[in-house]
């Protein structure tokens, strides 16, 4: 009884005010709404203005995130690829959302986590995502019969809060490389000109190399990385821009009627991978402090100061399809509805296909054949 209790608290259900019922967030609104009733909960807090406060990296380390603000989360793990995500209230069995492999849910396991300060709420409705879900697969070629009937389900998507780090930090590099400078040059050619042979010039470009060194500043803002494992960076990078100068304080009611997945990368993995992301921003830096027409990068050594991060949720549309014994994952921003995902391929399709146009070249081969004797 107690986990039953826990798991509607954790998974974010609330009662309505009217009938009792569980309330869902309503997505692009300010308000909890009732299946039964209709009725529309306000959430009060969300009229109010957010202040973004970011957390002292370095003091996090060095306390072993003792001040960090913890929430005791339910989640079911699945045993095929690992994911973990919050219990959907009153169900025993349930597809794995990350996966689509079968869970059998007879318990949760209770979890202390950094809780997330900020999240965009859900925008696209629903009913607006499997929309877009079925223009983006109709518009796959050689996709499964199968696929699209897939999309057709409601019950297919699922909406998840995905978990994100973002990072703040000022860098200093010092780097040594090269400037290249055009110049051109007359140079003198043979060629074959009325069968003789003739002496020709014509000017060329060619790069004259510098040895350079300096030093170059950056302040990365909101440097995003994904907390999750069990989606694939590629497409929740193509997922991107997010609105976050759109962020809102965390507030247990907008996760009510959705699910929530738990951070697997942790604050310190998550600053090293931000710092792949930062180094592409620092080497266009670099790039154009050497200047000139071209430039070779040879070392850089950069260090990162006043370092700040939070955690944060963003709203994704997720679906999982089997498909010759393969998982394909659809992505769907829930805040813009770009769709971004896996694509299979009808293999039976395919063959059709390739047999149509061999079909088509024989037909055309000897049709043309036939013309050619006949006239």
């Amino acid at each position: 009884m107690e986990l039953e209790e826990n798991t509607k608290t954790i998974s974010n259900q609330l009662d309505c005010r009217e009938c009792g019922a569980l309330l869902k967030y309503a997505p692009g609104t300010t308000h909890l709404k009732c299946e039964y009733c209709g009725a529309a909960n306000e959430i009060a807090e969300a009229a109010e203005p957010t202040v973004i406060e970011e957390i002292d990296f370095e003091k996090f380390l060095n306390e072993n995130s003792a001040g960090a603000e913890k929430q005791e989360v339910i989640t079911v793990k699945c045993n095929n690829c690992g994911a973990s995500s919050t219990l959907l209230p009153n169900i025993t069995s349930d597809s794995c959302p990350f996966c689509a492999s079968p869970i059998v849910i007879t318990g949760g396991t209770a979890n202390s986590i950094i809780k997330p300060k900020y999240l965009l709420p859900f925008k696209v409705e629903l009913k607006q995502a499997v929309e877009d879900f079925k223009k983006w697969i109709g518009s796959l070629w050689f996709a499964p019969n199968d696929l699209k009937k897939y999309a057709e389900s409601t019950d297919k998507l699922n909406g998840m809060y995905i978990p994100y780090w973002t990072y703040d930090s000022e860098t200093h590099s010092s780097y040594s490389g090269e400037r290249g400078t055009n110049y051109t040059t007359t140079e003198s050619y043979d060629t074959i000109e009325n069968g003789k042979s003739v002496s020709r010039t014509r000017t060329v470009t060619r790069i004259s190399w510098s040895y350079v060194n300096g030093s170059v500043n950056n302040n990365f803002d909101d440097v995003l990385v994904l907390a999750s494992n069990s989606l694939p960076e590629k497409y929740t990078n193509a997922l991107e821009p997010w609105d976050m100068e759109n962020l809102t304080a965390y507030n247990d009611k907008f996760l009510s009627g959705f699910r929530t997945e738990s951070y697997q990368v942790d604050v310190k993995t998550g600053f090293e991978k931000s710092k792949v992301i930062m180094d592409a921003g620092i080497r266009n830096s670099i790039c154009s402090d050497i200047g000139g027409d071209h430039q070779r990068i040879g070392s850089v050594n950069t260090t990162y100061n006043n370092i700040t991060f939070k955690h944060i949720l963003l709203p994704v549309w997720l679906s999982a399809y089997r498909y010759n014994e393969k998982v394909f994952r659809f992505m769907i921003n829930g805040r813009t509805g770009e769709v971004q995902g896996e694509r299979p391929y009808s293999t039976i399709k395919i063959v059709l296909a390739v047999l149509a146009v061999i079909a088509l070249g024989i037909a055309i081969y000897f049709g043309q054949k036939y013309y050619s004797q006949t006239y």
